[in-house]
């Protein structure tokens, strides 16, 4: 857990208080060491009261929840599609599924991604993201028209194969929207299922939405079914927001390293590697940017203007 902390926030935003489930190693240093860091002090806590408990313990549920939806065992993978053909009422055992996200910050550099399953696991392979572009910002349901639109095209012109079951994060308007998209297109023998999460917003709770049928499926928390669709939908979430943060993070180091004129590629690497991301370097006095390997003191003051203002 220590060594988890160290790494998660390291060059990144340090919170004043971390909630933990177990006593940390080196706590006091972990302590200052983040402190020095974020430039305020920051403190560990193990056993919180109130509202910070049940924080507290919905994170160790959704934790154990992951994990059970996980186990690396091929008699569980097997186990896990056929209870969600059960679950869904299929002919046959599905051996290729899909899952659809959507990622963005206040509708800015939206990005969607597609991850594929087969009966085994992900066939990351065959994973793709799309950069949305000419929608409006924030417009989930124009981004995912968009994304399923350019996948589909791609798969019916020969550039991939179909699957059996398509999940769409999100509820009956996606599920709708996602269905003209691929009506349009002429794909017809994907079964459309929407993943919502219930009025909780808790993993276990999830309701799913088929076409043509008006009251939600809820399976139970212990369903191998919902794990394994709580598994595609995670990793579809989770690639799409990496994809997102890549392109936001791009976006920004562009925007304030890129227009200065003097810094190459080699230069902005040394920058970030020795500040530990553009946060750090935000921090950073002219003195101590000019240390860096290939900085002069006249491109250092640069630097600092562009983040400081003439």
């Amino acid at each position: 857990l220590s060594a988890f902390i160290a790494q998660y926030y390291l060059g990144k935003q340090v919170p004043a208080e971390i909630l933990v489930s177990h006593a940390v190693e080196d706590q006091e240093v972990l302590e200052l060491a983040l402190g020095q860091q974020s430039g305020r002090k920051v403190h560990l806590r193990q056993s919180p009261r109130g509202e910070r408990a049940r924080w507290l313990k919905m994170a160790v549920h959704n934790a154990e929840v992951a994990m059970k939806s996980r186990l690396p065992s091929s008699s569980n993978a097997r186990v896990r599609i056929e209870a969600l053909q059960d679950a869904l009422g299929m002919d046959e055992p599905p051996e290729r599924m899909g899952c659809f996200d959507i990622s963005h910050t206040a509708g800015e550099r939206t990005v969607a991604s597609c991850v594929v399953f087969n009966a085994e696991g992900p066939l990351k392979s065959d994973y793709r993201r799309f950069n949305i572009k000419g929608i409006t910002p924030g417009d989930d349901y124009a981004a995912m028209a968009q994304a399923l639109q350019r996948r589909y095209t791609r798969i019916l012109a020969g550039e991939g194969s179909l699957p059996d079951i398509l999940f769409i994060d999100g509820g009956k308007g996606q599920l709708s929207t996602a269905a003209e998209i691929l009506a349009d297109i002429g794909v017809y023998d994907v079964l459309l299922v929407g993943v919502a999460k219930g009025p909780e917003r808790r993993a276990g709770m999830e309701q799913l939405f088929l076409l043509h049928r008006q009251q939600p499926l809820i399976l139970d928390a212990h369903s191998p079914a919902l794990h394994l669709i709580q598994h595609i939908r995670d990793e579809a979430h989770r690639f799409a927001i990496t994809g997102h943060r890549q392109r936001r993070n791009k976006a920004r180091t562009r925007s304030v390293l890129e227009d200065i004129p003097g810094i190459g590629q080699k230069r902005r690497q040394n920058l970030l590697k020795q500040f530990g991301g553009l946060q750090g370097l935000s921090r950073a006095g002219v003195e101590d940017i000019a240390t860096v390997d290939g900085i002069s003191s006249k491109l250092a003051e640069k630097i600092y203007q562009a983040f400081h203002g003439a």
